[in-house]
Formats: structure tokens, sequence, C-alpha cells
């Protein structure tokens, strides 16, 4: 059986395949803090705030290298990178790993509520919700959240708003009462409203519901 052919060294010192891509070497680093998630030597508490760790390393990611890429291929610029990839082949290739990342995140978020629901901390979905927590949350809701909501119709008339960076926002698909036509609104959340409600303890349960449930 033959055996395969190796490249000479004074090709690979030369072929950009020696390089591992800015973009996606960072993606692992990331990964590598997510795994910290299932380090079972950490308090389950720091194994969450690892979780969350990932998900803002990812937005800050989005904003700085996938926005560069991005502006990269609107502009044309064709100029490759160490590793030999154009700016729209990095981003495809970092956009596929970015799938993977999310799912991974998802996945450790479902193994960390097992967790937290076995040390009384649970998240309550609205279908779980009784009416005792219901009139408890629209009192909440009344007098700390809908005073400083600005809901915003997005049509022809008017431009699309800006969006802060890390701000959280609802895109809406509203009916019209006047007329039945179909609207779509934008409800910014203020930075400055908690994003999980504390619902109130029920048999030493601690419990929370988020914000856009709410």
């Amino acid at each position: 059986m033959a055996s395969e052919s190796v490249a000479p060294v004074s090709d690979l010192m030369t072929s950009p395949d020696r390089f591992v891509n800015r973009e996606f070497s960072w993606l692992q680093f990331n990964r590598r803090v997510l795994e910290e998630t299932l380090n079972t030597a950490h308090p389950l508490l720091e194994r969450v705030r690892f979780l969350s760790i990932s998900a803002a390393n990812l937005d800050e990611f989005f904003m700085v290298r996938v926005a560069g890429l991005e502006g990269q291929v609107r502009q044309g610029i064709a100029m490759r990178s160490p590793d030999g990839k154009t700016s729209a082949e990095q981003l495809d290739d970092i956009l596929k790993e970015i799938d993977n990342l999310q799912m991974e995140q998802q996945a450790s978020l479902a193994v960390l509520q097992q967790y937290l629901a076995k040390e009384d901390i649970v998240v309550v979905r609205p279908a779980a919700l009784k009416a005792e927590d219901r009139a408890w949350l629209a009192q909440e809701f009344e007098q700390s959240i809908f005073p400083v909501l600005t809901p915003l119709s997005i049509d022809p008339a008017h431009p699309f708003p800006f969006i802060p960076n890390l701000g959280f926002s609802m895109g809406l698909q509203l009916t019209s009462k006047h007329d039945g036509h179909p609207m779509t609104g934008l409800l910014r959340l203020p930075p400055a409203l908690d994003r999980f409600i504390r619902l109130p303890d029920q048999k030493g349960v601690i419990r929370y519901t988020t914000l856009e449930d709410a």
C-alpha cells in the first residue's frame, strides 16, 4: 500500500494552511469558556455565570468581528486573511460555527436549569403561572414596567429606529383594531429593568419569570 505523499517543509512554511483563522480561533476560546459550565468542580451559580459570560462574549463578537467582516463584504474588499480566506468565506465559516456554539449554549442552559431546579431555583414559563402569580405579575407590570415602555410603530412613513448595542428589544406583529390591517411594532425594554423578575417564593422555591414573558 503506497504511503500518502507529504508536502515539503518549504511548501508548508509558505502555505496559508499553517495559520488558524483569527475569528475561528476566538470562537474556540469562547467554547472553552462555555465548557466551564459543565465543570462540576465549580459551584452551580458560578457555572451559570460562565454561561452568561459566553453569551456576552458572543454579543461583543457580533458587534466587532462579524460587523467588521460584513463591512468588508459590502465594500467589496478582496484582501485575504493570513489563512487564505476572503471576508465572505470567513463570514460564512464563522456563522456556521456560531450556529453550533449557540446550540451548545442552549443545551448547557437546559442542563443547568435541571440542576437549579434541584436546588429549588426555577424559571417559570407563562403556561405554568397560576392565577395568583398572574395577578401579582399584572400589578408589578402596571407599577414598575409599563410606565417606562415606549412602543414604536414601524411603517413606510417612519425610518427604522436606532437600536442601541446590547439593548433588549422585542419585535411585535400586531393587528390594527381600527381596520384589521397587520402592523409591525418595536418595543424597547430599558436597561434599568431587570431581565428576570422574581416571583413570590412558594414553599421555599425561588421562582423567576423573564421580562419578555411578563
